[in-house]
């Protein structure tokens, strides 16, 4: 058996107004890859419109596709319609769960906001900062029950938000704390993870490694990629 390919993608942020298509690049990542991830922000405004217009592109997409949600799909706080719209068009949309698919093992969650190394915040001070933490703290919960779902040889994690600061590096330091936090580095190093996939930082960098050595691609559109096309290729 030939090595299986992975194209993953995020942020495609499909808008109401159908000013964007995405039947010609499902088509394509269809011939050159066996699965498709899309790291979440799959709409725009979480509208569930939004959620219907993509839905009928990835019918173009021949492949298996997993997903998980992002930020602005959680907008309009329909979270539960659109992604019952997913999931009826057959992708496999990851909320602190595990897939395996043709030997390898995708675990996924959104993951949350909270800063990098020694400067991720702390739980402490005000309730709604707790409140913020404590979020966080149980994304990367989340994430750990997935991957102890999976005992394929690959595992690939899939989140939104990164867990590292070396894939965000590009967008302004002040923003940080916003895309992301090691707490899913902590998480992801206490496994064996084949690679991990992010998106949300659009300025961001496409590749770095957690502390413990697991390979983490941002694979927004917006951040080049060695493919030269809005999705990056990984193969196992």
């Amino acid at each position: 058996m030939g090595k299986l390919k992975v194209a993953a993608v995020a942020d495609l942020h499909m808008k109401e107004d159908r000013s964007v298509s995405y039947t010609e690049l499902f088509s394509e990542v269809s011939k050159v890859a066996d699965v498709l991830v899309i790291a979440g922000d799959l709409t725009d405004l979480g509208k569930p419109a939004e959620a219907e217009l993509l839905a009928a592109d990835l019918k173009y997409c021949t492949i298996p596709v997993v997903a998980v949600l992002g930020n602005h799909d959680h907008q309009c706080d329909a979270v539960e319609e659109i992604s019952s719209i997913f999931m009826r068009a057959g992708v496999h949309l990851l909320d602190g769960q595990a897939v395996e698919i043709a030997g390898i093992g995708f675990a996924g969650t959104k993951g949350f906001v909270g800063g990098f190394g020694r400067h991720m915040l702390g739980s402490f001070g005000e309730t709604a900062l707790k409140t913020m933490v404590s979020a966080t703290v149980d994304e990367a919960m989340r994430l750990e029950n997935a991957l102890r779902k999976t005992s394929a040889e690959h595992s690939v994690v899939v989140l939104h938000y990164a867990p590292i600061a070396e894939t965000v590096a590009g967008e302004p330091e002040e923003i940080y704390p916003f895309l992301g936090s090691s707490r899913f580095a902590e998480t992801i190093d206490r496994f064996r993870v084949s690679a991990v996939v992010h998106g949300h930082a659009h300025k961001g960098t496409y590749k770095g490694t957690t502390p413990g050595g697991a390979p983490v691609f941002n694979v927004a559109a917006h951040v080049e990629k060695p493919t030269g096309r809005p999705y990056a290729i990984l193969e196992f």
